[in-house]
């Protein structure tokens, strides 16, 4: 019992450490340092780059800073393929250390929102997470600790996670393709910024008319 207790006061300790060290860097940090420092390693960069997507995940980092940098590094397929790999590896962890370690720190964290959550799971299953990972109501990284203390099964957890975290994703990485094809002066970079444009758009219209319609199911309430 004492050495579980030890245990999960390490790894509650790594994580706060962690989250603190993202708070402070997190002004320093950004897409063309992590492009610059990626691109560097040739054909380590992909594993790279979803390992650090996965731990930024964990630790608070912002997840839009290595989306955009997928894009840049890798274009719009991989980019999207190594984005959303890193993205649901590191959601998962998150998941885990909640549901297995980090209870009681996380349910303080999300307050009167882990009700909501814990109820629209237990009422919606997977469908509630679909609903919440393409309508950005909560904060992508606190939602994956979150909906770890709730008793959606795992599996239902990472393949939900990962379809419909699919739709933004793509959408910008292939936002910072675009970026990039408009700073490099590439071909047809008036069209490609277009739709870069277009594509952010039509997901924000999307998720706006998922919450109309979900008002309306749930009698106003989000």
């Amino acid at each position: 019992m004492k050495a579980e207790t030890l245990r999960r006061g390490v790894i509650l300790l790594v994580l706060l450490a962690g989250i603190a060290a993202a708070v402070v860097l997190r002004e320093h940090f950004s897409v063309e340092l992590l492009t610059e420092s990626v691109g560097q390693l040739g054909w380590l960069a992909p594993l790279v780059f979803i390992a650090g997507y996965a731990i930024a995940t964990v630790f608070f980092f912002p997840g839009l800073l290595f989306t955009l940098a997928g894009g840049v590094l890798f274009g719009p397929f991989y980019g999207t393929l190594y984005n959303l790999t890193g993205a649901t590896l590191g959601a998962t962890l998150a998941f885990l250390l909640a549901r297995y370690l980090a209870y009681d720190w996380v349910a303080q964290r999300t307050g009167k929102r882990l009700r909501q959550l814990v109820e629209g799971v237990e009422n919606e299953g997977w469908r509630f997470v679909a609903f919440v990972r393409l309508v950005p109501l909560f904060p992508f990284n606190l939602l994956n600790y979150a909906l770890g203390l709730t008793k959606i099964p795992l599996a239902h957890y990472v393949i939900t996670s990962l379809l419909f975290m699919a739709p933004g994703g793509a959408a910008y990485t292939y936002l910072g393709y675009a970026g990039r094809e408009l700073a490099g002066g590439g071909e047809d970079v008036i069209r490609k910024g277009l739709l870069a444009l277009a594509v952010v758009a039509s997901i924000a219209f999307i998720s706006r008319i998922l919450m109309k319609l979900r008002q309306r199911q749930t009698g106003g309430q989000a």
